[in-house]
């Protein structure tokens, strides 16, 4: 059987965080997702082990008719390492009415032990971009018996928060466990490759007292300076340039600036009638999250005026360590990969 090899629900079918990726569900996957599942059955809620037949019969008569649906009910993929399939899991549950989703993850068995963790981590952050960026959803969330600390440690590290803990809710192995429930809302904060387009917008805010303030070069700028460098800069490779968009409304700049020896210099700033609303932090976070998936940037660098309080504390906070200081500048260091 051929499956389709998208999902007429979104937008994008390929969500890659350096060799790892997320891709539609493949059929040829199917038996491999068949063992992992009835290897692990005491962490799903699979009540009777799967057999060949009962996957085919899954995969033909169900998964084959998610890719058409508007709005189907469930978005699985496969999870690569390269080309190779390591795990799979989605969106299931889906409420198209109320914008929520359950995670759905499982690894191959002989991967668990040692990098569960590791694999884990990406698989989110890969699935937030599907919720979040592609889907516009509210909130995901996961469900998960008490029976993996690992997976809560990542939960929380990735940003996810306690909704409940279902006491005594799930019985096994002649005892009753909690179940809890995490998870993550939708911050409404997108990063949109910057263009052409996003000219005019990026002079107003460069030209700004409050933004230019803490500009190194704290000069005004012309329109002819800022196009002339403004084009210069989106057409570059070795320039990852986006506009930030929340809630649809533009308000601000994200820069990567990849210099030699896998060194990136990240510059954002922020439009000032937004400031104030916590969103400096969350930006600078996604900024890394960005970062991440490209595999040339290693180390990540920022400079802060010495009397930039809340950006010193911020870059501090989400751990950026000073590696210089001179004059009234500071230089931040990040390692990401």
């Amino acid at each position: 059987m051929i499956f389709a090899s998208t999902y007429k629900c979104l937008k994008n079918q390929k969500f890659e965080q350096g060799d790892f990726s997320i891709i539609p569900i493949r059929f040829e996957d199917r038996l491999n997702i068949m063992k992992w599942r009835n290897e692990q059955m005491y962490h799903l809620r699979q009540k009777k082990v799967l057999t060949t037949k009962d996957q085919d019969l899954y995969f033909k008569k169900i998964i084959s008719t998610l890719f058409d649906q508007e709005n189907p009910d469930q978005i699985l993929f496969s999870f690569l390492d390269k080309e190779k399939c390591i795990g799979y899991g989605g969106l299931v549950k889906i409420d198209w009415v109320n914008r929520n989703a359950e995670i759905s993850f499982i690894i191959d068995t002989d991967l668990e032990e040692k990098y569960f963790s590791s694999h884990w981590s990406v698989f989110l952050k890969l699935i937030q971009d599907v919720a979040f960026r592609d889907l516009n959803l509210h909130k995901i969330y996961t469900y998960a018996y008490d029976l993996r600390s690992t997976l809560f440690d990542v939960l929380s590290e990735s940003g996810f928060e306690k909704d409940a803990i279902l006491k005594e809710h799930a019985h096994y192995e002649s005892r009753f466990i909690d179940v809890h429930i995490d998870y993550k809302i939708n911050d409404h904060i997108k990063f949109i490759d910057a263009k052409s387009d996003d000219l005019n917008i990026t002079f107003k805010w460069a030209n700004d007292p409050k933004i230019r303030m803490y500009a190194i070069n704290k000069s005004s700028i012309t329109e002819e300076e800022h196009k002339a460098w403004f084009l210069n800069k989106i057409s570059s490779q070795t320039c990852y340039f986006f506009i930030i968009e929340y809630k649809s409304d533009k308000i601000g700049s994200f820069r990567l600036d990849l210099k030699e020896d896998g060194v990136a210099w990240i510059s954002y700033l922020l439009d000032p009638s937004y400031h104030g609303l916590g969103l400096g932090r969350k930006i600078l976070e996604k900024g890394i999250e960005k970062a991440e998936g490209y595999p040339k940037i290693q180390i990540l660098k920022a400079h802060v005026f010495i009397d930039n309080q809340v950006s010193k504390y911020l870059f501090s906070d989400i751990g950026f360590l000073i590696e210089s200081e001179e004059e009234n500048l500071l230089t931040f260091k990040k390692l990401i990969q």
